[in-house]
């Protein structure tokens, strides 16, 4: 669940900051997008260049940025996370959230933060135990903030306590957890998903096909099980690998073998994500042998194939929702809305050829989301995050239903 997630991460004058590099490493293979925050004690334990590697992002820690009066927007930060995480966080750093004293720029992006905020304390054992620490802590606690607990140790005086910031895999747990808990219209439910190309065989050896990889369709199936839902995907010939295992693979060829397989599905399915890039025709007839090359030309007879979308359009019942894709190469708006109307679409997301390095074989992707009540366009992306921005839309839907 933290794909696509912008998460600000504090770092404070801990020996534990060293941690935050291991946060870093986790986040980001999970699809995060991180910007570190960190306090001037901060820079004494671990170096902004190390931060600034993992994220691959200039690290922030002064409010002018340069000498010429630019200067980093605290606003802007809590704006534009999904969530702040402080790990480590001292004793001092959590009085001064508590009194509001906004004297370097961890503190004032906190107190600027619309987003929920994870706190990971690190402290002496004693230090943590001590009265005022508690009482900061509760504190923080009945204004929305979410404490992740320190691990355990021993105090001085010999006494099991707790102090040792939490590891990095069980802070990152958390953060995913909490995502997940707040994608609850996908729960249980059941999506189709098709993916891929299909194969249209000439004889043994040779087919009409085109260049679809499937990652944009295989990425959706991944969103989708992620956020609970139990996933069908119908798979063309790719070679990609299906890791969740809410995902239920069906792999197919040709057309007629997805528009089986996706009817079958369709019937028990609440929703239905048509991405596959589906051959319109097939050769009316496939050579049991190879076709040998005589004469200078080859004439090819070709007939329609089934329209999937078309289809289950037509059995689409109520409640349930479908989802179609558009590629287009000219008047692309145009095309799309009319193939929303004729498919009896509840939205449908348009690409196109024209953006570079987008589409067939790209791990990126650029798209616009047309439905009946209007359109969202979007930045170029990772096909991971279209992908999070197509379910966010799916999500709504299945939301309203519930309302």
């Amino acid at each position: 669940m933290l794909r696509g997630k912008k998460i600000v991460l504090g770092i404070t004058g801990s020996i534990a900051a060293y941690k935050a590099c291991y946060i870093i490493r986790l986040l980001v293979k999970a699809g995060a997008e991180v910007q570190v925050v960190i306090t001037p004690a901060g820079k004494e334990f671990i170096t902004p260049i190390t931060l600034s590697a993992l994220t691959q992002k200039p690290v922030i820690s002064d409010f002018f940025s340069q000498r010429d009066g630019t200067w980093h927007s605290h606003v802007a930060l809590g704006l534009w996370a999904d969530v702040m995480l402080i790990a480590p966080c001292t004793a001092s750093t959590l009085g001064k959230m508590v009194s509001g004293v906004a004297d370097n720029m961890l503190i004032t992006t906190y107190l600027s933060m619309k987003a929920p905020v994870f706190i990971a304390p690190a402290m002496d054992l004693d230090m943590y135990a001590h009265p005022a620490t508690q009482r900061n802590l509760q504190q923080l606690r009945e204004i929305g903030n979410h404490i992740i607990e320190p691990g355990s140790g021993f105090l001085a005086s010999g006494l099991e306590g707790k102090g040792r910031m939490e590891e990095p895999e069980k802070i990152v747990e958390t953060l995913d957890s909490f995502f997940s808990t707040q994608h609850t219209a996908l729960n249980n439910r059941r999506v189709l998903i098709t993916a891929g190309p299909t194969y249209e065989k000439l004889d043994p050896v040779r087919f009409i096909g085109n260049y679809s990889s499937g990652k944009m369709g295989f990425a959706l199936a991944e969103e989708c099980a992620r956020r609970g839902a139990n996933v069908t995907l119908v798979a063309g010939p790719v070679s990609l690998k299906t890791s969740h295992p809410l995902i239920k693979r069906v792999d197919v060829e040709s057309c007629l073998q997805m528009r089986d397989a996706a009817v079958s599905a369709f019937g028990t399915a609440d929703a239905a994500i048509l991405c596959a890039a589906v051959a319109d025709f097939r050769p009316d007839t496939v050579a049991e042998q190879k076709i040998k090359r005589v004469g200078e030309t080859l004439d090819l007879h070709l007939v329609p194939n089934p329209d999937i979308a078309a289809e289950l359009g037509q059995m689409k019942r109520s409640g349930q929702l479908l989802v179609g894709f558009a590629l287009e190469t000219t008047d692309e708006v145009h095309h799309a809305q009319l193939k929303l109307e004729k498919k009896n679409l509840d939205f449908i997301v348009l690409n196109s050829l024209r953006n570079e390095g987008t589409c067939f074989q790209s791990d990126e992707n650029q798209i616009s989301i047309i439905a009946p009540d209007g359109r969202i366009d979007y930045e170029k992306k990772p096909k991971s995050q279209v992908a999070s921005d197509i379910i966010d839309q799916l999500q709504l839907r299945l939301e309203a239903q519930l309302l």
